[in-house]
């Protein structure tokens, strides 16, 4: 069952909302997909189910989800406290390129500026069946977040442009931080050390702290 793209906000978060309370066997189900026991081979299984649910349009493009509405859609794991459970992935960083870039042409303004989020209830004890949907909320960052994350995000990317991308651990940034992302330690690809010299390294990805999202899911419920 493939949907249509949603034509307006409004569509849109109300798709979503007839989401909620949902198992994650359940919106399967309805896709006749089968459920996977374990996420460590399929770590975007969750997002990829929810974009089929809701009709996203970007598939593989570095673009927001929903292009047209200008619209990201991001998962987000949560206790029944409403405690994140683990930092957001945003986007891939294309090591060799970030000096050419500026906040508002980066891939990580383009899928922040509007963002859908679904918080899912995923405690250890629940499968991933069992798994529920919550209520999901429509966000954009406000004036003091939207500096503080092209602050981040313009620290981070002038250090990978100095060729330091080695010094950068998970305690830079604010709110946003750099970590590597990649399946394993053999998925390398080409960055620039402080020579200016080009060197093989780990992938590496943006991510929100879960201390931030934290605060967005307090202020919303």
């Amino acid at each position: 069952m493939m949907l249509t793209p949603p034509n307006s906000e409004s569509e849109l978060i109300e798709r979503a909302q007839q989401l909620a309370g949902l198992t994650l066997a359940q919106l399967a189900a309805r896709f006749n997909l089968p459920v996977p026991t374990d996420l460590r081979r399929e770590k975007g299984w969750i997002g990829q189910l929810l974009e089929q649910a809701l009709g996203t349009t970007a598939g593989t493009l570095p673009k927001p989800d929903f292009m047209e509405l200008g619209i990201e859609l991001k998962t987000i794991p949560i206790d029944r406290c409403g405690k994140p459970l683990e930092s957001t992935f945003v986007s891939t960083i294309h090591l060799l390129g970030v000096s050419r870039l500026t906040w508002e042409s980066s891939y990580v303004y383009q899928k922040l500026k509007r963002v859908l989020w679904v918080p899912i209830l995923a405690e250890k004890h629940l499968s991933i069946a069992d798994r529920q949907i919550g209520t999901p909320f429509l966000w954009s960052p406000d004036t003091e977040q939207m500096a503080a994350l092209r602050q981040d995000w313009q620290e981070l990317t002038d250090m990978i442009a100095l060729g330091e991308l080695e010094k950068i651990t998970a305690r830079h940034g604010r709110y946003l931080q750099i970590r590597p992302k990649g399946a394993n330690a053999k998925a390398l690809v080409t960055g620039i050390n402080e020579n200016g010299e080009r060197i093989k390294t780990l992938p590496r990805g943006f991510y929100l702290r879960a201390l931030f999202t934290k605060t967005l899911l307090q202020d919303y419920f």
